[in-house]
């Protein structure tokens, strides 16, 4: 299997609900390091997995779209606790989005999946992984 891994940053505010979050109930900001793999089994007709520079400036539309903004005022967010496992899946399916429309180029169709991890510090990440 043949890989390539991206990385950028966003800053977001949020709130958690329930008991098992502490002190992170309340509002509080979050800086996370962003990776994004695009993995295939072969590679394409230019013997790459993916243009990285493709893939870099989708991942920095995808998180452009949550940073600087508090997650708690966004209804598609409305009721759920966007924690980093929950966020990692966002961004993995809104990447595959655009894999399906063809922004990361024709070559992308053959990519068998995205693997996305969030780090929120240097000895603490989460990450989702799904197929294409």
């Amino acid at each position: 299997m043949f890989s390539i891994t991206v990385r950028d940053h966003v800053m977001v505010a949020h709130s958690f609900r329930g008991e098992v979050f502490g002190p992170a109930q309340r509002l509080h900001g979050a800086t996370f390091v962003v990776d994004a793999t695009f993995r295939r089994a072969e590679l394409d007709a230019d013997d790459i997995v993916v243009d990285i520079g493709r893939a870099t400036e989708e991942l920095g539309a995808v998180l452009a779209d949550l940073n600087y903004r508090n997650l708690d005022d966004d209804p598609a967010f409305a009721g759920v606790n966007t924690s980093t496992e929950f966020l990692a899946r966002v961004v993995a399916d809104r990447l595959a989005e655009k894999v399906h429309a063809g922004a990361l180029g024709e070559g992308a169709r053959g990519l068998s999946g995205i693997a996305v991890s969030l780090h929120e510090s240097h000895v603490a990440w989460a990450g989702y992984e799904r197929a294409l």
